[in-house]
């Protein structure tokens, strides 16, 4: 979709006849394009991450489905705390991600 509206603009970008205002223009849409390419992969990124920790969490979860015990429950508290440490890092990565989309839609206005 966004590459729709890159397109989009580049075409229309032809049809500015004032050659300022047609190379801002294409410097405006370079500029954008850059961002929104940063921006995608921030977000690509963020969501790479997820997949592991998810799967993980999905493993612990069964695994105390199936075995629900105070044994079980006291040798996971180690592995809590590593997959605590491991949600923190995507939330703090999400969060950048975030911030990052968020400082794109205000260079929009």
């Amino acid at each position: 979709m966004a590459e729709d509206l890159f397109n989009e603009w580049e075409k229309e970008i032809k049809e500015i006849s004032s050659s300022k205002l047609r190379e801002d223009s294409r410097e405006k849409l370079h500029e954008t394009r850059r961002r929104y390419d940063e921006l995608h992969q921030a977000l690509k990124r963020a969501e790479k991450s997820m997949d592991p920790v998810l799967t993980r969490f999905n493993d612990q979860v069964l695994y105390l489905k199936h075995n629900l015990n105070a044994a079980a429950i006291a040798s996971l508290k180690g592995e809590t705390t590593n997959i605590q440490a491991e949600i923190s890092r995507l939330i703090e990565d999400m969060n950048r991600a975030i911030a990052q989309a968020d400082s794109f839609i205000n260079t929009l206005h």
